[in-house]
């Protein structure tokens, strides 16, 4: 009970305290027109009250990540805990700050281009592709997890394909309608239970009668069974397993939605800063509830053998909060994912036409990008699951990488304090390139652990160098790249 009481302070500390030194890092100011006003064009760019839009990047952002990444992370023991408070606080929350106030200040452009403003023009070519990818991906997969498990308390008929297809009509209408009529309008009311079911669960286990079997007495060790212990070293797996609970690169592609519509830039802290927070604070009660509802981390594994994530979701929401509060809760852990889906199929609409400078006032430019997203959806959605799920999270955090470099650089062109957001970054480098090696076949090489590690290293020393270089040009006002948005 200590660790998960601790945890959950030091969250909101954080926000409070570290929050508001990366507002002063990046220098707000409330004076300054935000795109909502200045690009106003009531499709993308349309003004939304602050509430409103904090409610739609959480839910944005609060996918399948901080609730199944969680129940399956835990099993790396009270690692796992640590990693979501000071992961959420030093990497994600001002991974996911600093990349939407650049945004903002850069008029609400699309993540590719703002990496490839920072990195140059051969990486934006990259970072289009590879984050159109990861969104269709996400789109695929947040529609496959949520149709299961509403098929499950739904009548025999309405079967998990019957689900399938009525999330991906209403992922076609949430793409290519204002955002302000069908998203501005239902997500407050989404955001209202996804909350009533962190509250409710949480509210269980500090005044409820059970126990959180998560304490720092018996080390810090994996709590994965003997037989795949080995499979699934901390480092890096568990940094990858448990992703959108403390830093995800899904997050930069979503930020600029709500950069588009946000008032004042100093909104930025409580909207883009504290909807990663309360993420953390998801992805904790999740973490906790899956070993004490199961009762430790050997019952967890041992369920975990024999039922799928899903499945415990809803028995722990049912058996905890009883049939109107189960419904309840199950309802905010399926809205989770599907209200991430849809707007990572309307964010990869948004960077396609950044891409290809199409205006998007006319619904019929819309369906010339929207079409082909659409039927690549579908096609990718024919594949294993499981595969697609791996690649998701590989590619999620890779995003991140590329993200916190290019707001590094942002920060070092305009003389503020980018460790900040240099440290974060050099450390996501060195656990994505280590996952990629040491992740066996389809979605890695399989090779051994040191010399994972060795390369993981090496790629983040190496970067470090280029990135000294880099300022040194600068501080000698030797660099070309003196430009602003």
């Amino acid at each position: 009970m200590s660790l998960f009481l601790i945890s959950l302070a030091i969250l909101i500390v954080g926000y409070i305290i570290y929050g508001k030194l990366t507002e002063k890092i990046f220098g707000i100011d409330p004076n300054r027109p935000t795109p909502a006003i200045t690009r106003r064009d009531d499709v993308d760019y349309t003004p939304i009250s602050s509430w409103r839009v904090f409610l739609i990047q959480f839910l944005n952002i609060a996918g399948l990540g901080p609730i199944f990444g969680a129940i399956m992370g835990v099993m790396f023991g009270p690692a796992a805990f640590l990693w979501i408070v000071f992961g959420t606080i030093f990497a994600g929350a001002v991974h996911d700050y600093l990349s939407a106030m650049v945004c903002v200040r850069a008029g609400g452009i699309s993540l590719p281009e703002i990496v490839g403003h920072e990195l140059g023009n051969g990486i934006k070519q990259v970072m289009r592709g590879f984050s159109i990818v990861l969104l269709i991906l996400v789109g695929v997969v947040f529609v496959i997890t949520p149709a299961d498990i509403i098929s499950g308390i739904t009548p025999e008929w309405m079967d998990k394909n019957f689900w399938i297809l009525i999330i991906f009509i209403y992922y076609i209408l949430a793409t290519l309608l204002p955002i302000d009529k069908l998203i501005g309008n239902f997500y407050p009311i989404f955001g209202c239970a996804l909350l009533f079911m962190a509250i409710g669960l949480m509210g269980v286990m500090i005044f409820g009668d059970v126990t959180i079997p998560a304490t720092l007495t018996e080390g810090l060790q994996n709590r994965y069974p003997a037989d795949q212990a080995a499979s699934h070293p901390i480092f890096p797996m568990m940094f990858v397993s448990i992703a959108c609970g403390a830093i995800s690169g899904f997050h930069a592609t979503q930020s600029p939605m709500m950069a588009r519509c946000i008032t004042n830039e100093k909104l930025g802290r409580p909207i883009f800063f504290g909807a990663m927070v309360a993420e953390g604070i998801v992805a904790l009660i999740w973490a906790a509830a899956a070993i004490t509802f199961t009762g430790g981390y050997e019952g967890l594994a041992s369920y975990m053998s024999e039922h799928s994530a899903g499945q415990l979701v809803r028995d722990v929401s049912f058996n905890w909060l009883g049939t109107m509060g189960g419904l309840l809760a199950v309802l905010g852990v399926v809205i989770a994912p599907i209200t991430t889906g849809d707007t990572a199929l309307r964010s990869a609409r948004l960077i396609a036409a950044d891409f290809l400078k199409l205006n998007q006032k006319k619904i019929s430019r819309r369906l010339i990008i929207s079409v082909p997203l659409f039927i690549i959806a579908y096609i990718v959605m024919q594949h294993d699951f499981n595969i697609l799920w791996r690649y998701f999270a590989w590619s999620n955090q890779t995003l991140a990488v590329f993200t916190l470099w290019a707001v590094t650089v942002y920060l070092a062109r305009k003389r503020k304090y980018w460790l900040i957001s240099i440290v974060p970054a050099l450390f996501m480098t060195t656990v994505s390139v280590s996952y990629l090696l040491i992740a066996p076949s389809p979605e890695g090489f399989g090779l051994s652990h040191t010399l994972a590690y060795s390369c993981g290293i090496a790629t983040a020393a190496i970067l470090l160098l280029l990135f000294l270089i880099y300022r040194k040009r600068l501080l000698s006002n030797d660099c070309k790249k003196e430009f602003d948005y």
